[in-house]
């Protein structure tokens, strides 16, 4: 079994204004547009969180498949994309399991796999191998520069059967579940019960609790139990 983590989290949505009131919330630095997801028919920024990564996506055409997302649901939690130390293993066990892989590339400094969101459920997810481990193509050639001190902890995926969709993709992980719960190295997925089958929630360590809350209370959003929804997504802010 591989040494699993949780590298980033992907909200698509339907403006880039989504993009900079994450960024203004959360007090990150400056987004890297990767030029690369034109290929995806999208616009993008990513923003470092440590060595972690927050995206948001958004279609140049309603008929890409982010454009799809929205159109079913509107601004959600998109993608979840997980580092693995043996990719290889990962996409053996995905053929294994009659889980498509819908995109795989292969580059000097990474490799990826995105797995179908039918074949997983609630989202697409990325089994991502970086060389050097520490190394993170998507973030950009200046994400260390513009990282600030924070992390990602976790998500919540809503589903109609918890259990189920935890076992599904731990097994794609490689890890296992237990009571709906799938531990990784440095985050947790929680699948919990509800109509709406995407991710929910992101889970974010942040410096500063009470200065996100300011700077969400001066956007006109409310912080409820340290909570801000931001693009359909509640990130929920721990220290």
């Amino acid at each position: 079994m591989g040494h699993v983590r949780l590298r980033q989290l992907v909200i698509a949505a339907a403006s880039l204004d989504v993009a900079e009131a994450l960024a203004n919330v959360l007090g990150l630095g400056e987004g890297y547009p990767d030029p690369g997801v034109g290929e995806f028919g999208l616009v993008n920024r990513v923003y470092a969180i440590g060595d972690q990564f927050l995206e948001v996506v958004v279609p140049t055409a309603l008929t890409a498949p982010a454009g799809r997302f929205l159109a079913r649901g509107g601004d959600g939690g998109y993608m979840a994309i997980f580092q693995t130390d043996d990719l290889a293993a990962a996409r053996a066990r995905a053929d294994a399991l009659k889980i498509r892989r819908v995109w795989n590339v292969d580059l000097p400094d990474i490799s990826a796999s995105h797995l179908h969101p039918a074949d997983m459920g609630a989202a697409i997810v990325s089994i991502d191998e970086a060389r050097p481990a520490g190394s993170w193509r998507w973030g950009g050639p200046d994400w260390h520069k513009n990282a600030v001190p924070g992390r990602l902890t976790g998500a919540v995926i809503r589903t109609a059967d918890p259990e189920s969709m935890a076992a599904r993709w731990a097994e794609a992980l490689g890890v296992k579940a237990k009571a709906g719960v799938v531990e990784l190295a440095d985050a947790t997925l929680e699948f919990r019960q509800g109509a709406e089958e995407r991710i929910v929630k992101f889970l974010v360590n942040v410096p500063d609790i009470g200065a996100a809350a300011v700077r969400a209370a001066r956007r006109g959003l409310d912080v409820v139990n340290d909570e801000v929804r931001i693009g359909g997504v509640g990130i929920v802010l721990s220290a």
